[in-house]
C-alpha cells in the first residue's frame, strides 16, 4: 500500500490549489481524479472574474492550474476513481479501482453535478439535444435555434457564448429577473438573437432522433406554448459530489453538501473538504481556490504539528 502524507480526491481548483500549497509545504501529496484534471472550470466557456486574468477561457485557466500543480511535485492521477474510504482509521485509507493509498490526512474537493430539470425527455435526449456544458456542445448548434434553462451566472455566461455561434438563444427562467453579475446581464440584453422568457419554465422536451421542440409554461399566466429548437441547454446550478464522503462517514448538509466549519475541517479529524462539494455559498473558481488554500494549510498542521488547533 503506496504511503502519503496527504491524499486529495479531486483535481478541480480546489484540488489543485491545495496540492500546490501542500507540496510547497513540504507534504508528500498526491491527487486523484476520476475524470481529466481540471474540473468544471474547463467547462467554462470565458471566466473574466478571476484575479489577474481579465479575460481567459475555462480550459486554459485549469490547464494553468494543472501545470502548476505538477511543477510543485504534486502526483496527479488522472481516470482513477476513489472507490471506497476508510477516514477514521489512522493511518486512513482511500481504495481506488487501480489500488490502495494510505495517507496521514485527506482532502476531499470531489466538486459538484449539473442538476436535472427533470422534465419528460430530459433524459431520453440527453446527449441528442440536451446538454449541460454549453463549451463542450455548443459547436454543434452553429446556426441552428437552442434553448438555455436557468438565471444565475452560469446560464448567463452560456447563453452569451452560445449567442456568438447559434442563430438565436432562448433563455428560459422561472423568475422575473437574473441572479447573475450586472456586467452579465447588462453584456446579454444588447445581443440581438437573445430572446427571453420571464417567469416560464420548461415543462417537456419533445423530439424524435434528437431534440425538435419543448413545452413552456408562463407561472403567471398558466399559458403553454410549444416552441421549436434544435437544442436545449440546462444550466440551473449543481449538486454536491458527496456521496462518497457520506460513506466514508463525513457529514452533510440538509442539501447534501459537505459540513465544514471556518478551517475547512469536516466531523473526522484530518479529514477536510473544499470548493463545491462542500457548504460554503459561494461556488465560484476564486472561492474554491481559497479553500484549497485553507484546506491544504490546516492539513500541513494537522501532520506536521499536531498539537496545533486540535
Amino acid at each position: 500500500m503506496e504511503k502519503w502524507d496527504l491524499i486529495i480526491i479531486g483535481a478541480g481548483a480546489a484540488g489543485l490549489a491545495a496540492g500546490i500549497y501542500a507540496s510547497r509545504s513540504g507534504l508528500k501529496t498526491l491527487v486523484l481524479e476520476e475524470k481529466l484534471a481540471g474540473g468544471a472550470a474547463s467547462d467554462a466557456p470565458l471566466v473574466e472574474n478571476y484575479p489577474g486574468f481579465i479575460q481567459i477561457s475555462g480550459a486554459e485557466l485549469a490547464e494553468k492550474m494543472v501545470s502548476h500543480c505538477k511543477k510543485t511535485g504534486v502526483v496527479i492521477h488522472d481516470l482513477e476513481a476513489v472507490t471506497t474510504l476508510d477516514l477514521k482509521s489512522e493511518p486512513k485509507k482511500v481504495k481506488t479501482l487501480r489500488s490502495e493509498y494510505a495517507a496521514t490526512a485527506v482532502i476531499i474537493a470531489t466538486g459538484a453535478h449539473y442538476r436535472e430539470i427533470g422534465v419528460k425527455g430530459e433524459k431520453e435526449f440527453r446527449g441528442r439535444g440536451v446538454s449541460y456544458c454549453g463549451v463542450c456542445d455548443g459547436p454543434f448548434f452553429k446556426g441552428k435555434k437552442v434553448v438555455v434553462a436557468g438565471g444565475g451566472n452560469t446560464a448567463c455566461a452560456t447563453a452569451l457564448y452560445l449567442s456568438n455561434l447559434v442563430a438565436e438563444v432562448l433563455i428560459v427562467h422561472r423568475r422575473d429577473a437574473f441572479r447573475a453579475e450586472e456586467v452579465l446581464v447588462r453584456d446579454l440584453k444588447s445581443k440581438g438573437n437573445v430572446k427571453i422568457f420571464w417567469n416560464t419554465e420548461i415543462q417537456e422536451i419533445k423530439g424524435d432522433r434528437t431534440v425538435k421542440s419543448v413545452v413552456l409554461r408562463n407561472a403567471k399566466t398558466t399559458a403553454i406554448s410549444e416552441v421549436a429548437v434544435d437544442g436545449v441547454f440546462v444550466q440551473i446550478g449543481e449538486s454536491a459530489n458527496s456521496a462518497l464522503a457520506k460513506e466514508g462517514g463525513v457529514e452533510l448538509d440538509e442539501t447534501g453538501s459537505i459540513k465544514i466549519d471556518m478551517h475547512q475541517r469536516t466531523n473526522l479529524s484530518g479529514v477536510y473538504a473544499a470548493g463545491d462539494v462542500t457548504n460554503y455559498p459561494v461556488k465560484q473558481i476564486g472561492a474554491a481556490v481559497g479553500q484549497g488554500i485553507t484546506a491544504a494549510l490546516e492539513a500541513y498542521a494537522y501532520i506536521k504539528r499536531p498539537y496545533y488547533r486540535k
